[in-house]
């Protein structure tokens, strides 16, 4: 992607999730379901991609790793909605099986990741503190999560937080998240 639309595509997009939280938008949005992710991604990226919360139609694959077939996908994505999210450990088993899936062309961890968030914050009342995770451990332990995701709970059991309305705490996860993606270009509280 050329320089000056990836800049447009971070900037216009952090705007649109400081927007989700607040105007609350996200509170509308299904906790834990892929519908609710759906509604979490079109959000985000309906000014820059046509298929915003669209599922894809193409298979994808990041490096040596595919995704869900297509074939596949939707399948997978009624079995994602049926796991329980009662726990922590749940929790981060439907986030690592949604990764797999990932069911967009695009922008999948920056919405998956608000995603985890709600389902952390409704039955936790916690967050993830992601300004606390590094993008060199973050990355590679998510690589790994499907064959064994201790690494990937342990790194977010280490950042979360109680403090689930704190706009700062979101607005630096939103930040390290697209971090993650290789956006860093502007901070959230900037914009």
């Amino acid at each position: 992607m050329p320089y000056a639309m990836k800049i447009q595509e971070e900037r216009l997009t952090k705007i649109r999730a400081l927007e989700l939280y607040d105007q609350k938008i996200l509170d509308s949005f299904e906790v834990g379901t892929f519908a609710g992710l759906k509604d979490i991604h079109g959000y985000l990226f309906q000014d820059i991609y046509s298929f915003a919360g669209k599922l894809r139609t193409v298979n994808v694959a990041k490096g040596n790793f595919r995704f869900a077939p297509v074939l596949y996908l939707k399948e997978a994505l009624l079995s994602i909605d049926k796991m329980p999210q009662d726990t922590f450990e749940r929790i981060i088993e439907k986030y690592v099986e949604m990764n797999v899936a990932h069911p967009f062309r695009e922008g999948n961890g920056r919405s998956t990741r608000i995603w985890l968030d709600t389902m952390l914050k409704k039955e936790l009342g916690k967050v993830v503190d992601w300004s606390k995770i590094d993008k060199e451990d973050y990355l590679p332990a998510m690589e790994r999560s499907p064959v064994r995701n201790k690494e990937i709970m342990m790194l977010l059991k280490e950042a979360l937080t109680d403090h689930i309305d704190d706009r700062q705490v979101y607005m630096k996860g939103i930040d390290a998240s697209y971090r993650y993606e290789g956006y860093d270009a502007f901070k959230t509280g900037d914009l």
